[in-house]
């Protein structure tokens, strides 16, 4: 049984950084990354291949966004760079070829990113 564990949210200013990591348990392969605000939809951030040789980001946060993986570790992480307080949300890892939410097979717990303007 796979369980994804997030790690790394917290309070950051406009234009800092921040890391987050998933701590993955079981057999995974691609995985991704998405958000959720209150009262929104929870929406697609990324994906990347098992080897790590794939990645996508949405438009939004492309080129500030980088997502990455280290299968010894067997941990995901979001770097996030020029951070908006539209970043504002909470952040799931989930085990899914897609950027649909009705298609993830796996959910972390969430971490909360806040940015302050």
């Amino acid at each position: 049984q796979v369980q994804l564990v997030e790690s790394g949210g917290g309070l950051v200013q406009a234009g800092g950084s921040l890391r987050l990591s998933c701590a993955v348990s079981g057999r995974v392969y691609s995985m991704g990354w998405f958000r959720q605000t209150p009262g929104k939809e929870r929406e697609f951030v990324g994906g990347i291949s098992w080897s790590g040789g794939s990645t996508y980001v949405t438009d939004s946060v492309k080129g500030r966004f980088t997502i990455s993986r280290d299968n010894a570790k067997n941990t995901l992480y979001l770097q996030m760079n020029s951070l908006k307080p539209e970043d504002t949300a909470v952040y799931y890892c989930a085990e899914t070829a897609s950027g649909d939410p009705n298609s993830v097979l796996s959910w972390g717990k969430g971490t909360l990113v806040t940015v302050s303007s």
